[in-house]
């Protein structure tokens, strides 16, 4: 589907366009791979590992900004809303400006995506958006719902939106890897509470959904992947084996345990080998066979939740990725 097509990705200068680039670039071959981002300095830095491909090109741009973005998407073809507000202290404390870039940035990107003729687009999302308990979540949680509903939106056109949702990128630049790594050597690393429990994907698996959702979406389906949990209490141990642990307490807006299905979605959740899927209560479009597509309704009291989860990484697991990837950690 993506071959020899053109490709927009809205805040492709972070953690997550780093990777989806190159490898979409490799395995897809596009014409033409869009990046639209608001910070000049990083997209001049990473311009600098293209600087020989014709196809990637470097927009400058704000999602809050409809007629630029209808600018970029000319000729666009699919599109990846990775642009966001997402650290959760952040959100807490800047609530204006988080609703500014995920819920009105959401409903530009929409519209001009529907204006413009864009085939599919697929937005990223948070385990934070399932029953939020932060602003961020809340955000993310409108948000989802506006491209679910775009669907409808978009009328006679054939513009379809749907959702990918995981949890904590491993490594990403801002997340806790990086900042248990970075304060090895002082000895004590702070941890919010003993209890506290994280989903844990790798950015290569998050791509890896991204693509499953090109491919498989009729439209409004939320993509929840398939993922290992971790005590933070571990991760902070694969870190800095050596370092005590201070306990400081949660942080304002987060939770012990995240969550990626709730049992108000799980009388439309579907699961499939190496993912679950939600589908729309509107329209009908959960009894939908073609957005079925073979999957297995869950329980009706299914849950998703780093804490009960069925899949653990490992101590040893996770070192072994950090010994691996030690080279790129928190550097996007």
């Amino acid at each position: 589907m993506l071959k020899n097509s053109s490709i927009l990705i809205t805040g492709g200068t972070g953690s997550f366009g780093h990777a989806f680039v190159p490898m979409t670039l490799a395995k897809y071959k596009p014409r033409r791979l869009v990046i639209y981002s608001r910070d000049e300095m990083k997209q001049w830095e990473m311009a600098k590992l293209y600087s020989t491909d014709e196809r990637v090109r470097f927009f400058i741009g704000d999602v809050r900004d409809k007629d630029r973005l209808s600018r970029a998407l000319n000729g666009i073809d699919y599109v990846v809303h990775a642009a966001a507000t997402k650290i959760v202290p952040t959100a807490e404390y800047n609530p204006f400006e988080c609703v500014k870039t995920n819920v009105f940035g959401a409903m530009n990107l929409i519209d001009a995506c529907i204006d413009q003729g864009v085939k599919r687009v697929v937005a990223l999302s948070t385990d934070k958006a399932s029953s939020p308990a932060n602003l961020y979540g809340a955000t993310k949680l409108t948000s989802d719902k506006l491209f679910i509903a775009g669907n409808s939106y978009s009328g006679d056109k054939d513009t379809r939106f749907a959702v990918v949702r995981y949890g904590n990128v491993m490594g990403s630049r801002g997340s806790v890897i990086p900042f248990f790594m970075s304060l090895a050597d002082k000895g004590v690393l702070p941890v919010t509470d003993a209890r506290m429990t994280r989903f844990m994907i790798t950015l290569d698996q998050g791509v890896d959904l991204i693509w499953r959702a090109f491919e498989d979406m009729i439209g409004g389906e939320i993509y929840v992947k398939k993922i290992p949990s971790m005590k933070l209490t571990d991760v902070a141990l694969g870190c800095a084996p050596a370092a005590k642990h201070d306990i400081v307490g949660i942080r304002p807006g987060e939770k012990l345990h995240e969550q990626m299905i709730g049992p108000e979605d799980a009388p439309h959740t579907y699961e499939y080998a190496e993912h679950y899927k939600i589908l729309p209560a509107i329209h009908n479009w959960c009894s939908d066979p073609k957005r079925i597509n073979g999957g297995k309704l869950v329980a009706p009291d299914f849950t998703y939740c780093s804490d009960n989860n069925a899949e653990w990484m490992s101590i040893s697991t996770l070192q072994a990725w950090i010994s691996k990837n030690s080279e790129n950690i928190g550097k996007n």
